[in-house]
């Protein structure tokens, strides 16, 4: 059962871990607050799970505890940086703020980054645009790890590549966060250590033969995760994932060529101002008309209201900031273990 720890407190936790590990206090500080949103807004895998393998790439020297990121390329609306491995929150806090103040001016900013570390969860940096009524797109691919296989083949040749966007209407903001592939290293890795299942049979055997055993992922010949769409409309998942390498890794100049060997990320963040297209409140009337048409359906009987993407997200986070957010098995051992090594006290569960 998953205990639930104060959102203040754990935070403050998170944060004084990377500060005793040697991080800068700013880059600790947007570490820990990105990780806990995701918990919050229910994204588990992409949580304080995360907080263990970060300590580690810092105390390995793989992710570098002070600097600043190496803008490589600019133009009025577009940059292109060098995240040097920095920690990927902090970078893409960064990049969104690049991004507004460039969508204020031109209508739309994009900033790429080549060598980030990893970015945690995507849907935790959208509000931050919508709030603004702003629209965010984030997309993001690791050049250095293969899990997802090709439609119609056997070998893995990319990653999960995730697309995130945000945007405000009328009736509040929609928030998607999806994966091009059926799901993610960060479930299959856990469900791994758990010796369990997958829900339905999301992976491929090396032979080619669908499966929910998440050891084949990680067994020789490996197998792969399957794209969005599977056995019957793999092609899908698989063009979109494309389409992500392209954007991220591609205009980086930076990815896969290089054959990297560290776990880290090529990302681009993109934002749009709507007023300097047909205006904010068009753009919002007419999202917000969709929105309503879809929360609004009618639905078989039983079953319940059609949901907006990031409603349920939303819901957990306000649910959870004040009941406690619940970090899942394993995470509070490991930060146990961390917390005895830095000599941070480790919070205490709520009851």
């Amino acid at each position: 059962m998953s205990q639930c720890y104060d959102v203040q407190e754990i935070t403050r936790f998170s944060t004084d871990l990377l500060l005793a590990a040697g991080l800068d206090e700013d880059k600790a500080n947007a570490v820990a607050e990105v990780l806990v949103e995701g918990d919050l807004m229910g994204h588990t895998t992409h949580g304080l799970q995360l907080l263990a393998p970060y300590l580690e790439e810092i105390q390995s020297g793989r992710m570098p505890i002070t600097g600043e990121y190496e803008v490589i390329s600019q133009r009025s609306a577009v940059q292109t940086w060098d995240g040097r491995y920095l920690p990927g929150p902090w970078l893409i806090l960064k990049a969104m703020e690049a991004a507004e103040s460039m969508a204020r001016s031109c209508g739309t900013g994009t900033v790429v980054i080549r060598r980030s570390n990893h970015i945690a969860c995507l849907a935790a940096y959208l509000k931050r645009a919508t709030d603004q009524d702003l629209v965010v797109v984030i997309e993001s691919s690791d050049p250095a790890t293969k899990s997802v296989a090709p439609y119609g083949g056997l070998e893995a040749t990319h990653t999960p590549n995730p697309i995130a966007v945000g945007y405000p209407t009328d009736s509040g903001p929609v928030l998607l966060d999806v994966s091009t592939s059926i799901t993610t290293n960060g479930m299959v890795g856990r469900l791994n250590k758990q010796n369990s299942r997958l829900p339905y049979p999301w992976l491929k055997d090396n032979q080619g033969q669908a499966t929910d055993r998440p050891e084949v992922l990680f067994d020789e010949p490996k197998g792969s995760i399957m794209p969005i769409g599977g056995l019957d409309h793999g092609h899908k998942g698989y063009a979109l994932g494309l389409m992500v390498e392209a954007l991220t890794s591609g205009l980086a100049g930076f990815g896969r060529v290089q054959a990297p060997t560290q776990w880290g990320a090529s990302v681009m963040v993109q934002v749009l101002d709507p007023e300097a297209f047909g205006g904010l409140e068009a753009f919002k009337r007419e999202t917000g008309a969709l929105a309503d048409a879809c929360r609004n359906n009618p639905v078989a009987e039983g079953d319940p209201q059609v949901r907006i993407p990031g409603e349920r997200g939303l819901d957990l986070h306000k649910r959870y900031s004040q009941q406690g957010v619940p970090l899942p098995e394993g995470v509070p051992e490991a930060l146990h273990d961390w917390s005895k090594r830095l000599g941070v006290a480790f919070p205490q569960a709520r009851q």
